[in-house]
């Protein structure tokens, strides 16, 4: 069975559109605050430090299921759907008060910042990414 990384994502004033609900492009910022908590919190508690040196994103995409209204955070459930040696893919699903709201995806690619280029993932990288690797039959 696949782990999932969960986190609890603040919904801001700030979020909310002119219809009184969060705006779609800020699915992007709460689903970012998710998995930037993945790979700086989650990674860092593994004793990895790695992935904050530099992660680009190189796809989104979104799936609206219901509007999300200003008040308690939203639950964002992460996991690995698929890992290439110089990319991997994590998938998302967002609850608003236990209710699917979104699903999402993000094709993630490790990047040296400082020589401006992407790179492999390292066998450590792998081993966190492991346990959240989405096992198809």
């Amino acid at each position: 069975m696949t782990e999932r990384f969960i986190h609890n994502v603040p919904v801001r004033w700030s979020d909310m559109d002119a219809y009184g609900h969060v705006n779609n492009a800020r699915f992007l910022t709460l689903y970012e605050e998710a998995r930037v908590a993945m790979f700086f919190i989650g990674a860092r508690e593994h004793g990895l430090g790695s992935f904050e040196e530099g992660i680009v994103i190189a796809r989104h995409e979104i799936d609206y299921l219901r509007p999300i209204d200003y008040g308690d955070p939203v639950r964002v459930e992460m996991w690995v759907s698929e890992q290439r040696a110089a990319s991997f893919t994590v998938a998302y699903e967002m609850f608003d008060n236990d209710v699917l709201a979104s699903r999402a995806r993000s094709v993630c690619v490790p990047y040296n910042l400082a020589n401006g280029h992407p790179r492999r993932l390292s066998e450590a990288e792998r081993d966190f990414l492991r346990p959240y690797l989405e096992v198809t039959p």
